[in-house]
């Protein structure tokens, strides 16, 4: 018999909205047998069944709802959902690279499977999703048929569900490092080493929208990583781009990616803080074209906000202050925990502090193999945006 979580009747209008997630705090009684990772049945103050979904007394989301109908979390659950998620993806046209189930977004809370070419990389990140790993495998082999499948469940946000940090293969081995093609360009991604599940696939149409404003252009850009962006920018016209990240390892797949492409003779990587760099050639008063900035997530966690706050102003206010009159400034933030609205609030203060005029020239946000679904907040985390500066 599945366990037992009533809840307290503050907590169902939230809830109500559609989000999945029940935290500790809005729960009145918790009649759970099984241990961690249990699937348990979720039911209102009233004693009304409200949804069904798997258990974890050692985190602060306490519940994380899987489904709100009276049907059993089992195999043939997960391989149903696991084929719903790739049949929109085919519908869409996205079966190549492409993130195959973003979490909450495909009714997986915990969940994230990314598609490189053959390989798909997936990370469970929460105990519950944890148990159904080899089921997850075993529904991607026989849904999708990969050449092969590695698991990045090295993520710190493991250790808050009690998991061990781990990576590794969960088909039979094959190389890490291999070349995918994104907007007609070739690129090495490195699925063991890499950030996140080694590429940054969401940018993809940002990437292609850069063109008409970087051609004929001189280019900074700051936190390059694996340079995808600077190869789309020399691609596009760009008459140099000079491009800065902290990470040998990153550069030096960034250094192959020009090669490969054969556009390094117009590209200049430099191994540095992207934030001591802006300071200074701000200070210096170097002038670009264009600066494009893709930053980490600069918070993890609601504490770390303001801080994140700050961090995107300081770095869009030095490019702000390098901008040539007419140039462009692409900025963009992956923290889900800065909104949209308050991510143009930073830029505008930026420009204004910088005593730059600016204009919206363009907004997006994720492409639709990264669903956003209104209610849950953390499924709408990418914002970029390019102002022209007058």
């Amino acid at each position: 018999m599945a366990g037992k979580i009533i809840l307290k009747k503050e907590a169902e209008k939230r809830l109500r909205s559609g989000h999945p997630w029940i935290f500790a705090g809005e729960i009145a009684s918790e009649q759970v047998q099984e241990g961690p990772g249990a699937v348990v049945d979720v039911f209102s103050s009233a004693q009304k069944f409200w949804g069904r979904g798997y258990w974890n007394p050692q985190s602060q989301i306490r519940v994380r709802l899987l489904t709100r109908k009276d049907e059993p979390v089992n195999e043939d659950f997960f391989f149903r959902r696991i084929e719903q998620c790739w049949n929109y993806r085919k519908r869409i046209g996205y079966t190549e690279n492409c993130r195959v189930v973003f979490a909450e977004a495909d009714q997986l809370p915990g969940l994230i499977v990314d598609k490189f070419g053959d390989y798909m990389v997936i990370q469970t990140l929460s105990l519950g999703m944890d148990r159904w790993k080899a089921t997850i495998a075993e529904a991607l082999q026989h849904i999708v048929h990969p050449a092969g499948i590695y698991e990045r469940n090295d993520a710190p946000v493991r250790e808050l569900e009690g998991l061990p940090l781990v990576k590794g293969f969960l088909s039979a081995p094959f190389p890490t490092t291999f070349q995918i093609e994104e907007n007609g360009l070739k690129f090495w991604v490195d699925i063991a080493n890499g950030q996140k599940t080694g590429y940054f696939l969401d940018q993809h149409l940002n990437r292609q929208a850069i063109a008409p404003f970087v051609q004929d252009a001189e280019v900074l850009e700051a936190f390059c990583y694996t340079g995808s962006f600077t190869c789309h920018a020399a691609a596009a016209g760009a008459t140099h781009i000079t491009a800065i990240d902290a990470s040998a390892e990153a550069l030096r797949l960034a250094r192959e990616n020009a090669r490969l492409n054969g556009l390094a003779s117009r590209c200049s990587f430099l191994e540095a803080n992207a934030f001591d760099i802006l300071k200074q050639w701000a200070a210096e008063k170097r002038k670009f074209d264009v600066v494009i900035l893709d930053p980490p997530a600069f918070a993890k966690s609601r504490q770390q906000m303001q801080s994140a706050i700050t961090g995107y102003k300081e770095i869009n206010l030095r490019a702000l202050k390098m901008i040539r009159p007419g140039g462009f400034l692409i900025t963009s933030s992956c923290t889900n925990l800065v909104p949209a609205d308050v991510f143009l609030q930073i830029i505008q203060q930026a420009a204004s502090d910088a005593r730059r005029q600016i204009r919206q020239v363009l907004f997006h946000t994720q492409p639709p193999d990264h669903p956003i679904v209104w209610t849950i907040e953390s499924t709408a985390y990418l914002k970029f945006l390019i102002v022209q500066v007058l």
